[in-house]
This record gives C-alpha cells, sequence and structure tokens, in this order.
C-alpha cells in the first residue's frame, strides 16, 4: 500500500509507538474528523470521536493533521506512512498535566467537564510532548467507518487489531 494523494490517507487506521513509550491509535475517519484511543502515557484509556481536525498533504506521501481538543490540549501530527513513521507535537495545558486523570475517560460523553476543568485550572505553562513515533499497524478502514473507533481502550486492544482479531475483512468490529 503506497500513499500519495490525501485520499490515500483518508480512511486509514494506525497504531503508533512515540519514542517515549506512548502507544496511541488513530483513525483519519475524512477530510475534516479524527477518532482516537490512548494506550500508553500519562493519558492511557482516554478516547474520542468526531474531533474536527484540520487534514492536509504537505508533499506526496506527507501529512498533517492538527486540533485542538476541548481540554485546550493542541495537537499536530506528521504521517509518512509510506516509511512507517510519524511526528507529533502535543501542547497539553498546565491543568492536563497536573490532572490527566480528569482525561481518561470516553471526552464525548464529558465535554462540560472537559470546558469546566480548562477554566477552573491553570493552562500555563504548557507541556509540550515532541515525539518521533513509529507506525506498528496501518489498516485501510474506509472512510467514516464508526467500527473503527466503537470502545474504550483495554489491555491488549492493539495487539489484538494487529493480530486480526479484532476486525473482519471489510473492516467491522468481531464479537462486538
Amino acid at each position: 500500500m503506497k500513499f500519495k494523494e490525501l485520499e490515500d490517507f483518508l480512511g486509514t487506521h494506525f497504531i503508533y509507538t512515540y519514542d517515549n513509550g506512548w502507544e496511541y491509535e488513530w483513525y483519519a475517519k475524512n477530510d475534516h474528523t479524527v477518532d482516537y484511543r490512548i494506550h500508553g502515557g500519562m493519558v492511557a484509556g482516554r478516547w474520542v470521536k468526531n474531533q474536527e481536525a484540520n487534514i492536509v498533504k504537505l508533499t506526496d506521501g506527507v501529512f498533517k493533521v492538527t486540533w485542538t481538543e476541548p481540554t485546550g490540549t493542541d495537537v499536530a501530527l506528521d504521517f509518512m506512512p509510506d516509511e512507517y513513521r510519524m511526528h507529533g507535537t502535543i501542547f497539553f495545558p498546565k491543568w492536563v498535566q497536573e490532572h490527566p486523570d480528569i482525561t481518561v475517560c470516553f471526552q464525548n460523553e464529558h465535554i462540560p467537564l472537559m470546558e469546566e476543568s480548562r477554566e477552573k485550572y491553570e493552562t500555563y505553562p504548557k507541556y509540550l510532548v515532541p515525539e518521533f513515533a513509529k507506525i506498528t499497524y496501518i489498516g485501510k478502514a474506509g472512510q467514516d467507518n464508526e467500527d473503527v473507533i466503537s470502545e474504550a481502550p483495554y489491555p491488549g486492544m492493539t495487539d489484538d487489531i494487529r493480530a486480526g482479531k479484532y476486525f473482519d475483512a471489510p473492516y467491522h468490529r468481531l464479537h462486538k
């Protein structure tokens, strides 16, 4: 599978591990929306659907995705899928660094809490996490596939996905 145009990237499901050991799962749902689950790191257990994002092709096979979460966290990801590499920069507000447990949930059901916490606690200085990552899984899920990120992360989930025990051939969740 080769990536060149934005259409090659959209609808792709990735698992990657940052050099600091944090493991993330991320899905380019369509040209303006991403879903993701966090499996390792200070906010492991967090998952999000329908995050509005800016998704662009920088050059052939290289894609940049940026967004701001309701928490106030800013994210910038650069994907080089043909090289199984990416670079992510996460700008965590001070409150997320000090109270990560507040964000470890299905964010979509807790937007008011994220917004309240963003106003209640300190934002600065931001905790900057710039890291390269190795992409350990690439799946062609197709665009707007609600089965890709459809439940909370569990221990061993990414191993199940990589082993082919999570999705069937048309990329739907097995054993719901």
